[in-house]
């Protein structure tokens, strides 16, 4: 029996064509919301963090929490694990990371060109020709960052990637659905048992891959008959105490036979390798409209292991805290527009769980007053000792931490 895998790009009917795929073969349907709740149970995130990595936008802390590359790495064992099973259409980004060694899989690409999707844009959702094509753009264009994540290829529509790529302008549900039912019974498209073992390897592989995100690790990994190769992308000052490192913790993973290791392409770029401390604080936003002042104190974190972002007036600042969830905000009184104290007012009220630490050169004691009322982790006055700030945040950090773990509890 076979797999399909289904991508498409938004309004080709894609829903339709798979319906009635299902209907004739009688296949399970698994979706990407499938693969995110399955991710999301074995890693303990959030489900909407792990969606996000489907997004051409990527969070300004994830240089700093890799919460993507962690996601896609519990993406990719439920995926594996769902693949254990026979008779399935795979339906949306996740099943692009299907590897092409697993052969009983068909691979097809729905896609029209914009004409046809923006009045099918119009007719399904009455909406208007401006928001119809903002909506395909902004569609297509996490269609294409996600195969250029994955393949180095710019356009995801690309016929190499599939085996067979339908224009829905051109072709009716009925039809499109005939040439998928009957191409996924032929025999080439049959199990076998080395496609049966590349299922295995990828199975081992992911855990792998999940073992090393779970202890900062971000490497390449593959596995060929129990086999692990791990690939390192990026330049460290002692590669063989991270080899050691890297051994230990694939050696542990049921089904790892031996471990090799290497250096990849990307091996000799400007990039230094960086083992990611989950305990230290990685998601500050910094507020000051001191530019020089605050791109400073963002470096000095940093010597401290403390990822940051930067903004530089309050609706900045917002905007940042409703897209990418900052754990901790060091914010500025006095700036233009949105000040401090409103800035916070708002935050506690949309975002109570983050904590905020004021830190001002121009505060009065009814400012601090108001603030702490307000809900603020702390009030400190510039100039700030560095190790005083950093020992604050890190307090703030942990608050933040056990109010969301308590939270989780309780559900």
């Amino acid at each position: 029996m076979s797999v399909i895998d289904v991508f498409s790009g938004v309004f080709c009917r894609p829903e339709s064509v798979v319906r009635e795929v299902i209907d004739r073969t009688g296949y399970k349907l698994v979706t990407d919301r499938d693969l995110v709740a399955e991710a999301s149970g074995l890693s303990g995130m959030a489900a909407g963090k792990i969606e996000r990595a489907f997004s051409a936008k990527t969070s300004v802390f994830n240089k700093f929490t890799r919460e993507r590359e962690r996601s896609i790495a519990f993406l990719r064992l439920a995926l594996a694990k769902t693949l254990s099973a026979d008779n399935l259409v795979i339906f949306g980004f996740g099943g692009l990371l299907i590897p092409k060694e697993i052969t009983h899989v068909l691979r097809v690409c729905l896609i029209a060109d914009l004409k046809f999707r923006t009045a099918l844009a119009l007719e399904e959702k009455g909406l208007s020709e401006r928001d119809a094509i903002k909506v395909i753009q902004k569609r297509d264009q996490d269609c294409a960052a996600w195969v250029e994540f994955l393949f180095q290829k710019p356009d995801p529509w690309d016929s190499s990637l599939y085996d067979m790529v339908i224009p829905m302008d051109k072709k009716a549900v009925e039809n499109a659905a005939t040439l998928m039912d009957e191409s996924v019974n032929q025999k080439i498209l049959q199990a076998t048992e080395a496609s049966r073992q590349a299922v295995e390897d990828l199975l081992l592989a992911a855990m792998v891959e999940v073992a090393m995100a779970e202890e900062g690790h971000n490497v390449g990994v593959t596995a060929n008959n129990g086999v692990v190769t791990l690939t390192v992308n990026k330049q460290v000052l002692m590669l063989h105490r991270l080899e050691q490192e890297l051994r230990l913790i694939a050696d542990k993973v049921e089904g790892a036979r031996s471990v090799e290791i290497k250096v990849g392409k990307d091996y000799y770029k400007t990039d230094i390798y960086r083992k990611y401390d989950f305990k230290a604080p990685s998601k500050v936003l910094l507020v000051d409209d001191e530019r020089e002042f605050v791109e400073t104190l963002s470096e000095r974190l940093l010597m401290r292991q403390m990822g940051s972002a930067v903004a530089y007036d309050g609706e900045s600042a917002l905007h940042l805290v409703n897209e990418d969830e900052p754990e901790v905000m060091i914010l500025d009184l006095k700036m233009p527009g949105i000040d401090g104290i409103e800035v916070l007012r708002r935050v506690k009220r949309t975002h109570p769980e983050i904590e905020v630490i004021i830190l001002t050169g121009h505060g009065s004691e009814a400012d601090g007053e108001l603030c702490m009322k307000l809900g603020a982790f702390a009030y400190l006055q510039k100039p700030v000792n560095i190790d005083e700030l950093s020992d604050t945040v890190k307090r703030a950090n942990e608050k933040m931490r056990k109010k969301i773990k308590e939270k989780k509890s309780q559900e």
